[in-house]
């Protein structure tokens, strides 16, 4: 999700048969990544992983003038766990839009409440609040006992689910769509009828962590894989985007419609848009009357659906937006991995932004450069989040973090052509920030349970762009490129640990990277590298350097001569075993001896005079997060040896 700080229509013919075509149509695209990563879970077997497996039949009919839908969810569930399962659960995410739930209670109490939730759902009205009911569920024909416990659904089952076994649940339910506050609802600021996210009783996921259950409270997600057919019926007037490819373009017209196609648009007031999406964990939708949709082919990449209204203040700027979008999937597709489905839709609605699989729900009324940069990073959480899908609230930094650094790689590449490195330093500095104020919370705290919004969203957004900015750094940029798509091929569809990745890291770049990850992920350590002495004696010069801080990192320093020459050092971490690689400009760089993690000091000799230096600079080009940079650099007065004493 954001945080706020902060034509030719030819997308959803894909149901219509063509005769005598030479490519598969996209719905068998969809087909195909089924199959490919049913293949990688037997490839994957032997190792012991496992993943559970969904598939999703929903009816589901909106009254627009009561915003209360009814719906009929057939889910076929396959057990792939070792484990016999005698409970299942579902998340009904709308029953946390009522005053008193978990949500509205924690929001209002919390130290620094989100100012979009705070106290407004305490203050909803009966017609204005949410509600999401089960009214019969039955597992394999028979009805089953269930109890609602606010946003979770606990289903005890008379007959357990043995390991490779399957299970088919028929669900009737009932649900009244929440005026918009966080995410989802109806009527938002900017007047769209409805932001469809979280709306449909969603099965909790079951890992080796065991089930999911966890009571929403308006921060992270966790799915399990699966197939969706969506059908939703809602007065005729309506325009809808959504997750997935639309069967019946040529019942629906909309724009969807390709020329030549035969229009068969239905009599009567309601139209039912059908929908699939394969091998995705979640399905959103929105809908308004007053939608322009457009779209835009991505070049060896998916076909872009834009649903935004005509608005003068703003619509120029969503036309702009589609070049834009297009030109980021393909930087994202070639930097990060190739983006899998063959659709990509970008739908204004919600609160801001946020992500689900194949689009995206974003406030419209912005600025080109706000707008483009809310589309983009939540696109690249189709990468971190929608594909390979690691349980955000356990691991939120590695898609707000991951997704963080991707965007400020990517908005680089759109708007200076990409010539120079991304500016990472704004997530530098948010994390310097909290640091100072001794705020900080570990990366590894629960996504529902830092104690303030502020450490939860630096924490996941800041601290974790800059593990990747530094990671990127300690293994030079190229390897870390390569390793950052060699984790999507191989972890893609399936929701890889932090583990997963720092395995990955470390094989790329050769070198031992869990001190790193166990430092800056697992504690609230801090770096602290200083200059703090330099002596001079016999046309020599010792330069010592000080870890003041908890944390312990390699190094670089930089030594300016007043003969205008520069020299490079590198001091490596004895426990990374390896030397980061050279910068660029650094052709000779010296590499020094390890620094011992326990040691508290290093010295650095040089065969030179203090008069002959000009200027010393740890860390030249801030790559450390180091939390005090005021004692990196020292300026030498011209023409005298003297003794340096910072301590």
């Amino acid at each position: 999700m954001m945080r706020e700080r902060c034509g030719k229509l030819t997308g959803c013919q894909l149901g219509v048969e063509r005769k005598n075509r030479k490519r598969p149509l996209k719905t068998d695209m969809m087909k195909n990544i089924t199959l490919m990563v049913v293949l990688m879970g037997l490839a994957t077997g032997a190792q012991g992983y496992w993943q559970q497996h969904v598939n999703y039949v929903i009816d589901v009919t909106l009254d627009h003038t009561t915003h209360r839908y009814t719906g009929k969810q057939v889910l076929t569930y396959t057990n792939h766990s070792p484990d016999v399962l005698t409970h299942v659960y579902y998340h009904l995410y709308y029953n946390a839009f009522r005053p008193e739930s978990a949500m509205d209670v924690r929001s209002r109490w919390i130290a620094d409440p989100d100012p979009r939730v705070s106290g407004r759902i305490h203050e909803l009205k009966p017609e204005e609040q949410g509600y999401l009911h089960a009214l019969s569920l039955k597992h394999d024909g028979k009805l089953v006992r269930f109890e609602e416990n606010e946003t979770i659904l606990e289903v005890h089952l008379d007959k357990p689910i043995p390991p490779g076994g399957k299970a088919v649940f028929e669900m009737t339910f009932e649900g009244q769509v929440p005026l918009q506050i966080r995410r989802s609802g109806r009527t938002n600021a900017e007047g769209i009828d409805y932001s469809m996210s979280q709306w449909y009783p969603k099965l909790c996921e079951y890992d080796n962590r065991g089930w999911h259950p966890n009571p929403y409270i308006g921060r992270e997600f966790h799915g399990v894989w699966g197939d969706f057919e969506v059908n939703i019926t809602i007065d005729r007037s309506y325009t809808i985007g959504a997750t997935g490819l639309l069967q019946n373009a040529a019942e629906i017209g909309k724009g969807f419609e390709t020329p030549g196609m035969k229009m068969k648009i239905p009599a009567g007031q309601q139209l039912t848009w059908r929908w699939k999406a394969n091998q995705v964990h979640d399905f959103v939708w929105g809908a308004d009357p007053d939608y322009v949709h457009e779209t835009m082919q991505v070049p060896n990449g998916p076909m872009l659906h834009f649903f935004y209204q005509n608005d003068p203040a703003y619509a120029e700027n969503w036309k702009q937006l589609k070049e834009k979008t297009a030109k980021a999937f393909e930087y994202l597709s070639k930097r990060f991995g190739q983006y899998p489905y063959p659709q990509y839709s970008v739908i204004q609605g919600g609160d801001g932004g946020m992500e689900y699989p194949m689009a995206t729900l974003i406030t419209g009324n912005r600025k080109l450069p706000s707008l483009v940069g809310v589309t983009v990073h939540e696109a690249v959480h189709s990468w971190y989040q929608g594909i390979l899908a690691t349980n955000e609230s356990l691991y939120s930094w590695m898609d707000e973090g991951f997704t963080s650094y991707a965007s400020t790689e990517c908005m680089n590449y759109l708007f200076t052509g990409g010539g120079m490195p991304g500016d990472h330093s704004q997530a530098y500095e948010g994390y310097f920030d909290i640091v100072r104020e001794g705020k900080e919370e570990a990366l590894d705290t629960h996504a529902d349970h830092f104690t303030t919004n502020w450490a939860f969203g630096v924490g996941s957004y800041n601290k974790g762009e800059v593990y990747l900015t530094q990671l990127a750094w300690m293994m030079g940029q190229d390897a870390f490129d390569r390793a950052m798509l060699r984790y999507f091929d191989t972890w893609k569809f399936r929701h890889p640990t932090d583990q997963d990745f720092l395995r990955i890291m470390e094989l790329e770049s050769g070198l031992v990277l869990d001190w790193y990850h166990e430092y800056f992920v697992h504690t609230t350590k801090t770096i602290d590298y200083s200059i703090s002495q330099m002596i001079s004696a016999d046309d020599a010069t010792a330069i010592v350097l000080t870890r003041k801080g908890d944390m312990p990192m390699p190094v670089d320093v930089e030594v300016s001569l007043r003969d205008g020459s520069i020299r490079h050092f590198h001091v490596p971490l004895d426990v990374m075993r390896g030397a980061c690689p050279a910068s660029p400009g650094q052709d000779s760089r010296v590499v020094l001896p390890d620094w011992r993690w326990v040691d508290e000091d290093y010295v650095i000799r040089l065969q030179v005079p203090a008069s002959a230096i000009q200027s010393v600079v740890l860390d030249p080009e801030d790559k450390l997060a180091d939390t005090d940079r005021e004692n990196q650099s020292v300026e030498l007065p011209e023409g005298v040896d003297f003794i340096f004493d910072r301590r």
